[in-house]
């Protein structure tokens, strides 16, 4: 198959990438920067500068584009502004464009914790999306690829966490100092995924059903099991939460964050031989910790951001 791929650079896409070609596809990504197509060329694939016009001839085009604001500024006012405008603009764009071209098959990143805080209760892809003031692009997103000719397949990704996470470098700083750098209660839950277990879900997508599937990973945990299980990992105390009145003042970004979702993955486990290779965060944590400190395998984690 021959596939067109924008955002092949971030940490989800930079994995996706080499997994496609090893299964045989012929991978054209998208390139803004001379950097960006130094690093697309060396990982086996083809560098395209022009976007709508390089779609011709593929027959499946992966969106994963997004700007993820850096940890330092996650809280601030304004910080997902630039995610928000892409996931409402450049979908629709994309989709369009594709159309046009022929493509056969439209793939679209989203963002399962834009789901309601349900508790306990499992959450599954029949439960509408509850988005905040500050990500309702995702709904423009995920209207792209639902209206795409023939069905586009949407992946609601759970949160990220990895060795080249700057997210998760600094919760293992925080959790040394003894917080949980975490909104909300300590007993709701939280849907992880690892970017290794995200990456196969997105190879695993271009033989998928259209439709919506969440990508999480098989046992979501409460917040309190999370930072435990890392304190543990690392060897510290287990740390201490802040006050739940602390989400109240960030808005509805905070509203976000301190929201219980329990996600389920049947849906994708059912419909494709996808399974992450992390069940929960218990697993994924002595992985994180054995490539931060060069354990085991890969050395020094990379700096690359989604």
């Amino acid at each position: 198959m021959r596939i067109f791929i924008i955002g092949a650079t971030g940490v989800i896409g930079s994995r996706v990438v080499p997994r496609l070609i090893a299964s045989g596809h012929q991978v054209t990504a998208y390139a803004r920067s001379a950097e960006n197509r130094q690093a697309i060329e060396g990982a086996g694939a083809r560098a395209a500068t022009r976007l709508e016009a390089g779609l011709a001839g593929h027959d499946a085009v992966i969106n994963l584009a997004t700007h993820v604001p850096p940890s330092s500024r996650l809280l601030m006012p304004g910080a997902w502004r630039e995610t928000d405008r892409l996931r409402r603009e450049l979908p629709p764009r994309i989709a369009r464009a594709a159309r046009d071209a022929g493509v056969r098959r439209y793939i679209q990143e989203s963002f399962a914790p834009a789901y309601p805080g349900r508790g306990d209760r499992w959450i599954d892809e029949s439960v509408p999306l509850a988005p905040a003031r500050y990500n309702r692009g995702i709904a423009a997103a995920e209207a792209a690829a639902r209206d795409f000719a023939g069905g586009g397949v949407v992946l609601r990704f759970g949160y990220f966490y990895g060795a080249d996470s700057d997210f998760t470098r600094d919760m293992i700083g925080y959790v040394r100092k003894g917080w949980a750098p975490m909104l909300g209660s300590p007993e709701g839950f939280i849907s992880s995924i690892s970017h290794d277990d995200a990456a196969e879900a997105v190879h695993a997508a271009v033989e998928l059903p259209p439709g919506t599937y969440n990508v999480v990973d098989d046992e979501p945990v409460t917040r309190r099991d999370f930072v435990d299980a890392l304190a543990e990992e690392i060897g510290v105390r287990h740390p201490r939460f802040a006050p739940a009145w602390i989400a109240r003042l960030l808005g509805s970004l905070g509203e976000t964050l301190a929201r219980s979702q329990r996600i389920s993955n049947r849906k994708l486990r059912t419909a494709s031989p996808w399974t992450p290779r992390f069940p929960s965060i218990r697993d994924g944590w002595a992985d994180v910790i054995a490539k931060m400190t060069g354990a085991g395998g890969s050395g020094a984690p990379s700096t690359a951001r989604l």
